[in-house]
C-alpha cells in the first residue's frame, strides 16, 4: 500500500516543482505567476507530507484527489509556459485571458483543500483530536462520497474500537438508506475493514460490521465482491467462536447474501457454515423433547436411516460413530404419534441430554468433522462455549436466524440439502415447526419446502432422506399433515408444497395425504386452492408410479366435484392446475363411475372451447387424450344416468 501511494504521489510532486521553477523565469504576467508559484509550493509541501505518511493514507480517495491535483498542475504548467515567451513575435501571438489565472488559482486552492482533508482523514484519532474534517472541494458535487470515505478511513486507521464501531454503524445507516450508497461503500474498499472489525472488534462493533456486510450484498455483483474479500471464512469463525448476539447477525447476513446470490451457497458450505448453523438450530431444540426418548441402543444414524442408500458404505466409513446408549424413562405414555417418531429418531441419533455441552465425539472424529467441509455434516457437533448462559430471547432469535440462513442456503442446492438431511437439522425443523415461535416456524417450513423441492429433482436425495422407513421423514410428514389439516395456518402454503414435492415417496398404503389436500380445493382462497391442485397433480401425474392409486384416492375424497367447480368458476390461476388434474384423473381412471356421474366429459369438452385453457402448454397435450379416453370408456354413461 505504501509503495503504491508513493508512486501515485511522485508525478504531481515533480510537476509542482516544475511549475515553481518556471514561474520565476516568466516574462509576462509576472505577478500572477508568482501567486501561482506560492500556491503550488504550498501544495507541493502537502504532497511531500502525504508521501512521508503514505502508509497511513487511504488509497481510494488518494487516487481520486491526486488525479484531480495532477490535472490542475498540468493546466498551471501550460499557463506558466505561455508566460515565458521571450520574443516580441511570441508575445504578440500568445493570448492569455486574464480569467485563466483566476481560474487556475482557484483550482490550486481546491487541490490544497483536498490534500489537507486527505491528510486529516487518514490521521489517527489522537492526531486528529476530534477535529471536524469538513467537506473537501472534490466532494462538493457528491457529499455522500466524502462521508463514506471518512467512515472507511476511520475503520482503516488506528482509531479506537469504539470509533470503528461508530463508523461501521454509519455505514449500516448509509447502506440501509440507499442501494447506490451500498455500491459506493463496496467500490471504495469498505468490505475488508468491516471484516477486520468483525474479527477484532468488541460486541457492538462486530454486530455493526456483520449487519453492514449483510446490507451491502443487495445484488449478485456485490455479493461476489464480498465473498471474494473472504467473508465466508470470517463468518464461519464467528459462528464457531463468537458471541451469540454477533452470531445471530452473521446468520442473518448469510441469509441475505445467499438470497441475493445463490452461487455463494457452495462457498459457505465449503467453510463449514452448514454444520455450524445446524449446531445452533439443534441447541436446546431436541432437548425440549428429551422426555420422549426411549431406552435403545443404536450405531451410526446412517446405518439405520440410509440402509437402502447405495452410498451407505461410503457414508458409514466417513461418519461411523461410537455406539451410543440412551437411558431415559418415557414420562408421557399418551404422547402423539409424531412425538413417538421424534423419540425414535432422537434415540437413533444419540441425542439425549448428555449430548449437549461437550458432545460425544472423539477427538479424531471432531477433526474429521472439521475437515469434511461441505458434503457430509457430523451428527454430534462441537458445542459453543457459553451459549447455554445466554438469555432466552437471544437464544430464540439465534435459532430463528439459523433457520432463515439454512432456508436460503438450501434453495436449489443439492450439496447443502444433502448435508442438512444427513444431520439432525431435519428433525430440528420438525420440532420447531410444531413448538417454535412464529418466525422460526415460518423459516422452518420454508426450509423444508426448499429441501423437498431439491429432493423432488434428485432421486438419490429423495431415496436417502425421505424414504418411508426414515423416522425423521415420518416425523416431518406427520407435522406437515397436521398443519394442512388445520387449514388456517400461515404455514399452509409451504407445507402444501413440501408434501407435493414428496409425492413420489409415498406408498400405495399411505392414505392420509390425499384427503387433506382435496379438502383445500373447496371454498378456499385462490392461492391455497391453486397450491393444493398443483400438489395433487404431482400425485396424479404419469411420472408418479402410483398415479392410478392416487387418482382413485382423489376421487374417493370428493376431488372431482371440487375440481369441476374450480374449472368453471375459479380464477385462471386456479383453473389451469385444476384442468390439468382433471385430465390426469380422466387418463388414468377413465372407467370411474364418479367421473361419469359428475359429467367430467362435458367439462373437458367445455375446456376445449376455452382458448386460454386449450392452448395452455401444460394442458394442451393432455386435454384431447383425456377427453378421448373418457369418450371411449363412458360412451354408454349417458344412457344409465
Amino acid at each position: 500500500m505504501s509503495s503504491i501511494v508513493k508512486e501515485i504521489l511522485a508525478s504531481p510532486i515533480q510537476m509542482a516543482d516544475q511549475v515553481s521553477k518556471m514561474s520565476e523565469e516568466v516574462q509576462n504576467f509576472r505577478q500572477e505567476c508568482l501567486e501561482l508559484k506560492a500556491k503550488t509550493e504550498k501544495l507541493a509541501g502537502l504532497l511531500r507530507q502525504a508521501a512521508r505518511n503514505s502508509s497511513d493514507l487511504y488509497e481510494r480517495p488518494t487516487r481520486r484527489i491526486i488525479d484531480d491535483t495532477e490535472q490542475v498542475l498540468d493546466k498551471a504548467l501550460v499557463l506558466v509556459t505561455k508566460c515565458r515567451a521571450n520574443t516580441v513575435i511570441k508575445r504578440l501571438f500568445t493570448i492569455i485571458p486574464t480569467t485563466a489565472f483566476r481560474k487556475t488559482s482557484m483550482q490550486l486552492e481546491n487541490s490544497i483543500g483536498d490534500v489537507q482533508w486527505l491528510l486529516r482523514v487518514s490521521a489517527s484519532a489522537d492526531e486528529r483530536d476530534d477535529e471536524y474534517l469538513g467537506l473537501p472541494p472534490i466532494a462538493a458535487n457528491e457529499p455522500i462520497l466524502c462521508l463514506i470515505w471518512e467512515q472507511i478511513a476511520i475503520l482503516l486507521s488506528g482509531c479506537s474500537l469504539d470509533e470503528r464501531s461508530d463508523a461501521a454503524a454509519s455505514l449500516v445507516s448509509l447502506a440501509r438508506d440507499n442501494d447506490r450508497y451500498g455500491k459506493l461503500i463496496i467500490e471504495e474498499g469498505g468490505v475488508p475493514p468491516l471484516l477486520k472489525l468483525l474479527k477484532e472488534g468488541r460486541l457492538e462493533g462486530q454486530e455493526n460490521a456483520a449487519r453492514a456486510i449483510g446490507l451491502l450484498g443487495k445484488d449478485p455483483e456485490s455479493v461476489e465482491h464480498i465473498v471474494n474479500a473472504g467473508v465466508c471464512s470470517v463468518f464461519a469463525k464467528v459462528l464457531k467462536e463468537g458471541h451469540m448476539k454477533v452470531q445471530m447477525v452473521v446468520a442473518w447476513a448469510i441469509s441475505e447474501l445467499a438470497a441475493n446470490h445463490p452461487k455463494c451457497q457452495d462457498h459457505f458450505s465449503q467453510n463449514n457454515a452448514i454444520r455450524l448453523l445446524v449446531s445452533h438450530l439443534a441447541f436446546e431444540t431436541i432437548q425440549e423433547h428429551s422426555k420422549y426418548a426411549i431406552a435403545n441402543k443404536h450405531k451410526s444414524i446412517h446405518s439405520l436411516l440410509m440402509a437402502s442408500n447405495t452410498e451407505k458404505d461410503e457414508i458409514n466409513r466417513r461418519h461411523e460413530e461410537d455406539d451410543k446408549q440412551i437411558h431415559h424413562p418415557m414420562e408421557n405414555q399418551t404422547s402423539s404419534h409424531m412425538h413417538n417418531v421424534v423419540s425414535n429418531t432422537m434415540a437413533i441419533k444419540g441425542m439425549g441430554q448428555g449430548n449437549y455441552g461437550k458432545g460425544n465425539n472423539t477427538k479424531k472424529q471432531q477433526q474429521q468433522n472439521h475437515g469434511t467441509g461441505n458434503s457430509h455434516v457430523s451428527i454430534a457437533v462441537t458445542s459453543i462455549k457459553g451459549r447455554e448462559f445466554e438469555d432466552p430471547v437471544t437464544k430464540a432469535e439465534m435459532k430463528t436466524m439459523a433457520a432463515r440462513a439454512l432456508w436460503q442456503l438450501s434453495r436449489g442446492n443439492l450439496t447443502v440439502c444433502r448435508s442438512i438431511t444427513e444431520s439432525r437439522a431435519l428433525l430440528c425443523f420438525v420440532v420447531l415447526l410444531e413448538k417454535g415461535p412464529e418466525d422460526v416456524q415460518s423459516y422452518s417450513a420454508m426450509a423444508l419446502m426448499e429441501i423437498t423441492c431439491v429432493a423432488e429433482q434428485h432421486a438419490e436425495l429423495r431415496r436417502s432422506a425421505f424414504k418411508p422407513t426414515s423416522p425423521a421423514a415420518k416425523a416431518m410428514v406427520e407435522q406437515l399433515i397436521k398443519i394442512i389439516e388445520k387449514e388456517d395456518s400461515n404455514l399452509l402454503i409451504p407445507c402444501i408444497r413440501a408434501i407435493g414435492n414428496l409425492a413420489r415417496t409415498f406408498r400405495a398404503t399411505e392414505s392420509r395425504i390425499i384427503g387433506p389436500l382435496v379438502r383445500l380445493l373447496d371454498e378456499r382462497e385462490a392461492q391455497v386452492s391453486m397450491e393444493a391442485a398443483i400438489a395433487l397433480n404431482k400425485f396424479a401425474c404419469t411420472d408418479n408410479y402410483l398415479h392410478e392409486n392416487h387418482c382413485n384416492a382423489i376421487i374417493e375424497a370428493g376431488g372431482a366435484k371440487h375440481l369441476i367447480q374450480l374449472v368453471y368458476f375459479g380464477e385462471q390461476m386456479v383453473q389451469i392446475p385444476s384442468v390439468t388434474l382433471l385430465c390426469y384423473i380422466a387418463l388414468h381412471v377413465p372407467k370411474s363411475d364418479t367421473l361419469a356421474q359428475e359429467e367430467v366429459l362435458i367439462v373437458l369438452e367445455w375446456c376445449t372451447k376455452q382458448g386460454h385453457l386449450a392452448e395452455e402448454p401444460s394442458i394442451k397435450p393432455l386435454l384431447p387424450e383425456a377427453k378421448s379416453r373418457l369418450e371411449l370408456y363412458q360412451s354408454r354413461g349417458r344412457g344409465f344416468r
